[in-house]
């Protein structure tokens, strides 16, 4: 099972469809057989239509509001039977707020692997889980940039 808050990791609150994307090949690389995976992808309903259009195969979680991805995807860490259906889970977020739940997943024997941005990683979540990895920020060149 893979858990994105895709606005935390791609370091933007409204992530455009290349910045979805480049953040979903990146993860690819992370995570092995990402694209078979339960793929569950939150974000505040500003980003919903970019996320959803850039990454139509995750099921997509809708949440407003002060830390409204990571309350929607700790809903389903808490509330899903996770511990019983999977035996590991990536989360790509460097939430200090996963830190507890991490912690208890690697109570029930469920290897827990964080994927967050570059010094975004909680020093709580890092403790709490099995593995962790810090991608580097995105560079995306505006558009509107003349060339070089």
């Amino acid at each position: 099972m893979v858990l994105v808050d895709i606005e935390n990791v791609t370091g933007t609150p409204t992530p455009s469809t290349i910045e979805v994307n480049l953040t979903m090949n990146r993860l690819r690389c992370l995570v092995p057989r990402l694209d078979e995976a339960h793929v569950v992808v939150a974000c505040s309903h500003h980003a919903a239509p970019v996320v959803a259009f850039a990454y139509p195969n995750a099921r997509h979680l809708w949440r407003s509001g002060p830390d409204g991805a990571d309350i929607a995807l700790l809903d389903v860490l808490t509330r899903e039977r996770v511990h019983v259906r999977f035996k590991s889970v990536t989360i790509c977020s460097g939430d200090g707020i996963f830190a507890d739940v991490v912690g208890w997943l690697g109570t029930k024997g469920v290897d827990v692997t964080v994927i967050s941005l570059q010094g975004h990683l909680s020093g709580r979540l890092r403790l709490a889980a099995r593995a962790t990895c810090e991608m580097p920020a995105l560079s995306v060149p505006s558009a509107l940039e003349e060339p070089a």
